[in-house]
């Protein structure tokens, strides 16, 4: 029996959950129907897991004071990190002082940065990585370019969802490759990783679980990605047995080192027979949003149950599936939606429209997601729902 689930439990669990975006939030409705009690953090007012948390926090997650405040103030049974930025360090010490950390302390703090985590994948484990190089000065990036050879792709060691990467093909790029990877990322000016382009035929999100009864598998997600972030993912992607044999290995790896109980995003380039590690995320990962429609366990649901130590039997998967992000361009807090009901005119369709408060550039702010028995069909579905939605962004005085 779970240990969250017992007799001798007097109150319900508690979950600190550290971001509260729209993978968020969808976790927190999958808590909330487990009857658990979740406080929502994040470093601004009504985001999105927050209209559904039982209480809200606001802090800055990456001011370890703060967040080392908010966890002995709260107590939780259960620190559940959503996003990177966080203030690995104090969770590194409250797992020390007895608090449970999902899935662990270690994962999140190596995953924080993209230096710990390739280093662990390339050193220490031998995973095939491109090659790369980490620099914290305009001339040291100039020389790792030099070294690793034109194109590369030039990323902050702390960032999300693409914020701050780029892909250099000319020399001329450098000073804008440089100034944006100092300006965008998660956690402002600092260090950069420079890594080899990689020509690939496509890049896969392989969804991993360890839980109480060992390891299970999701159907591998293929995706597409622009500016770093993902405008559409599918499963089941097609893999030779050999190809999936050499992801769900590495996946192990990666995974079983990092330790804890979870669901465990593992981005993969594949080339030919070729398997590349690129990126890890010890949670819920953006392309694996088309698990809503896709299987009858979605990523949230898995990752609540790996988590509490509750059973996972064979994952069933539905008919093929798309998900596609609805991309919001501009400045305001005023977001409406026009179309809905005609991108939910057709069967197997799913609208998520996540009410982020507000807008300022290019920002995710629901997705569409379509099966069908085919995943051409599928694909086509989902573009048309895209379509079909008008976003509405206007301003009002309170945004400044």
């Amino acid at each position: 029996m779970s240990e969250f689930f017992s007799h001798t439990q007097q109150q319900p669990v508690k979950i600190l959950l550290l971001g509260s975006g729209e993978l968020g939030k969808e976790f927190t409705i999958e808590a909330q129907r487990m009857g658990l009690y979740v406080v929502a953090v994040d470093r601004y007012k009504n985001a999105p897991a927050m209209q559904v948390a039982n209480e809200f926090r606001v802090i800055d997650m990456l001011d370890a004071l703060q967040l080392a405040k908010l966890i002995k103030a709260e107590q939780p049974d259960l620190i559940v990190p959503e996003i990177e930025a966080i203030a690995t360090k104090a969770l590194v010490k409250a797992e020390a002082a007895g608090f449970k950390v999902v899935p662990s302390a270690k994962a999140a703090d190596l995953t924080l940065n993209r230096k710990g985590i390739r280093d662990l994948a390339a050193k220490e484990l031998g995973l095939e990585t491109s090659d790369y190089q980490f620099v914290e000065t305009y001339d040291q990036f100039c020389r790792a370019v030099n070294d690793i050879g034109l194109p590369c792709v030039v990323k902050p060691v702390i960032s999300s969802s693409g914020k701050g990467q780029s892909i250099v093909r000319e020399l001329n790029q450098l000073d804008a490759a440089w100034q944006l990877s100092q300006e965008a990322g998660r956690a402002g000016a600092g260090e950069v990783i420079v890594e080899s382009f990689i020509k690939y035929d496509f890049e896969i999100t392989q969804l991993t679980v360890q839980h109480a009864a060992g390891l299970s598998f999701c159907e591998p997600i293929g995706h597409l990605q622009e500016s770093g972030d993902y405008i559409e993912s599918w499963q089941p992607q097609a893999l030779t047995d050999t190809t999936l044999a050499k992801v769900r290995e590495m996946s192990e790896k990666i995974t079983t080192a990092l330790g804890g109980w979870g669901v465990f995003g593992v981005e993969f380039f594949i080339r030919g027979e070729d398997v590349i590690f690129s990126e890890v995320s010890p949670r819920p990962h953006d392309t694996g949003m088309v698990t809503m429609i896709s299987q009858d366990l979605s990523q949230f649901a898995l990752h609540l149950r790996a988590i509490l130590g509750l059973p996972i039997p064979a994952i069933k998967n539905y008919q093929p599936s798309v998900s596609k992000p609805l991309l919001g361009q501009g400045r305001g807090d005023l977001i409406r939606f026009s179309g809905v009901e005609q991108a939910l005119s057709q069967t197997g369709t799913q609208v998520r429209l996540f009410g982020k408060p507000d807008i300022n550039g290019r920002r995710r702010l629901g997705v569409c997601l379509a099966s069908a028995r085919s995943l051409n069909a599928a694909r086509k579905k989902a573009t048309d729902m895209v379509n079909a939605i008008t976003i509405h962004i206007d301003s009002s005085a309170s945004l400044s």
